[in-house]
């Protein structure tokens, strides 16, 4: 498992060519993917699942580019996927580890409807991330805390983070 996990880290920085911002961002997701799914007790395969899923978890955004001149949520939804797919199935991973990993990564920007562990977790760090990166307020913490968060270890990590989420 940590041997194919270290591949496709390496695959993603490899693909992720010129853009340290992506980089970084995939490499946050997956420590935080990570920390939350050994917090939260997952088992092994649908461990190696959610930090698969966070390393590619955004690949759709270079082919968004590439075909739109731009990329959105839906696009990378649309067209990560397939990018997934070729980069696992090129490393070596079992089809059914790419096959959930890809119905994710086309499904990661849905937050209605969220079907697993691995999947919830996923949106979890990427939130998590966001919420920083994109230097979100208080409000928009608040709202994602209560909507988004719950695993016992994400809204930790959430407090954690953004204190003033608990605060009225």
């Amino acid at each position: 498992m940590e041997r194919l996990i270290q591949d496709v880290l390496s695959a993603m920085v490899t693909y992720e060519t010129g853009s340290p911002k992506r980089i970084q961002h995939f490499i946050k997701v997956y420590t935080f993917s990570k920390l939350i799914g050994l917090r939260e007790g997952l088992d092994p395969q649908t461990q190696l699942i959610l930090e698969t899923t966070a390393a590619v978890h955004d690949i759709g955004i270079r082919k968004s580019l590439e075909v739109y001149g731009s990329y959105t949520g839906k696009t990378q939804e649309e067209l990560g996927p397939a990018e997934a797919d070729a980069l696992l199935t090129s490393i070596g991973f079992p089809r059914e580890i790419i096959d959930r990993v890809c119905w994710i990564v086309g499904h990661h920007h849905t937050y209605t409807d969220i079907q697993g562990l691995d999947y919830q977790i996923l949106v979890e760090a990427d939130f998590l991330v966001n919420l920083y990166e994109k230097d979100e307020g208080v409000e928009a913490q608040r709202a994602a805390y209560e909507k988004i968060f719950r695993t016992e270890t994400g809204r930790q990590l959430c407090r954690d983070h953004f204190p003033a989420v608990c605060q009225t």
